[in-house]
């Protein structure tokens, strides 16, 4: 069953369906804004095997829509296969044959891990009453189950987008405990743009009438604001993808029904969210994302960077309009392991982080290779 035909507790569905997710329990979890979330519970899978010297652990943070299932088929409470089988495999950068690799749904999230739509200690959902969590209370949560694996240091920590986000905030604020970071598509604070690109859609929640500020679990069958979500999700989808890569599929194309095919385009892949994804969470990771900066309290972000002294990978899309070639450039010119940005060339945007597999690979596998 889909989010939109009436799971109104899709986390809880996911964590009792779900036959390759695992789940590690915390105690209450302080938060970077005040407060603590109590019993957080993480979603996670792993590939691969520790090492008796636990020296092969890779941590990979999913993006924002994203989840713990980064590699293998769709099935029971996953609906889709993993969403980095590119990167993760037999003979692929990250070889579970090598590598002991885990990936784990942030908290606040709504696919396994503790979140909006989880049970609040009253025993009804938080809703309205979750807390609006940031990159650094996602990254707290990160280190008390790498702690809980008897993982002492991260070979290697790798993200794109709100994943590379954490894995450049879990160098900063634990150096000691990771290895090399690998960011693509992303940004070492979020700008006055990309905060604004999140206001709409924001806004499209809210306006929703079944969003009922945010506490909707209840509504009759599941009747929660999806339409808001799915139009959320158009307006990200638009600065996912490049103004050319939309031109040369759609130009000015009108189907039979008179719409635009760039407006059917964007409309199913807000339905498709909309299917799986929780309002409710969507709105707290836009948040963690809009105040996200690593240089927040720690002398600017030029400091901040300079804390960590190991290896980093720092890769850009040529057409990315989210997150463009001038963020990359801020976070090689601050980590002192960085060798220069790497660019992958691609038409599509933001989004050439997973369609353009075979230049991303390449410049992992170099740089994975030489750790």
């Amino acid at each position: 069953r889909t989010h939109a035909l009436a799971p109104r507790h899709p986390d809880r569905q996911v964590l009792e369906t779900a036959k390759c997710a695992r789940r590690f329990r915390q105690p209450a979890l302080p938060l970077e804004g005040g407060g603590s979330l109590p019993d957080a519970v993480l979603a996670y899978e792993t590939w691969g095997t520790l090492s008796p010297a636990r020296d092969n652990a890779i941590y990979v943070a999913h993006a924002l829509t994203g989840d713990a299932h980064a590699a293998g088929d769709a099935g029971p409470g996953q609906p889709t296969p993993g969403w980095w089988n590119s990167l993760i495999g037999p003979g692929r950068p990250l070889d579970p044959a090598r590598h002991f690799i885990v990936c784990a749904n942030v908290v606040g999230g709504c696919q396994g891990s503790t979140g909006p739509a989880s049970a609040a200690p009253n025993g009804t959902p938080w809703g309205s009453r979750f807390p609006w969590v940031t990159v650094r209370d996602l990254v707290a949560a990160e280190a008390r189950l790498t702690d809980a694996l008897g993982i002492d240091r991260w070979r290697l920590v790798i993200g794109p987008s709100l994943g590379g986000m954490r894995a450049v905030e879990w160098a900063v604020t634990h150096p000691e405990r990771v290895g090399a970071i690998a960011l693509m598509g992303t940004t070492a604070a979020s700008t006055a743009e990309q905060i604004a690109w999140g206001a709409p859609q924001v806004a499209a929640i809210c306006a929703d009438p079944n969003f009922r500020g945010g506490d909707y679990y209840d509504a009759p069958d599941g009747e929660g604001p999806h339409v808001g979500l799915g139009i959320a999700r158009q307006i990200a989808h638009v600065t996912y993808r490049s103004e050319s890569e939309l031109a040369r599929r759609f130009g000015r194309q009108v189907q039979p029904d008179g719409r635009f095919a760039v407006e059917s385009y964007l409309q199913h892949h807000g339905d498709k969210l909309a299917r799986r994804f929780d309002a409710n969470t969507y709105l707290r990771l836009v948040n963690a994302i809009n105040s996200h900066d690593v240089g927040r309290g720690r002398g600017g972000v030029s400091a901040a960077l300079g804390r960590f002294p190991g290896p980093a990978l720092v890769v850009a899309v040529d057409s990315d309009r989210l997150y463009p070639v001038s963020n990359a450039r801020v976070l090689d010119a601050g980590l002192a392991g960085s060798d220069r940005v790497k660019m992958v060339h691609s038409a599509v945007g933001h989004d050439g982080f997973l369609v353009e597999s075979d230049q991303f690979n390449a410049y992992l596998g170099a740089f994975e290779r030489g750790l």
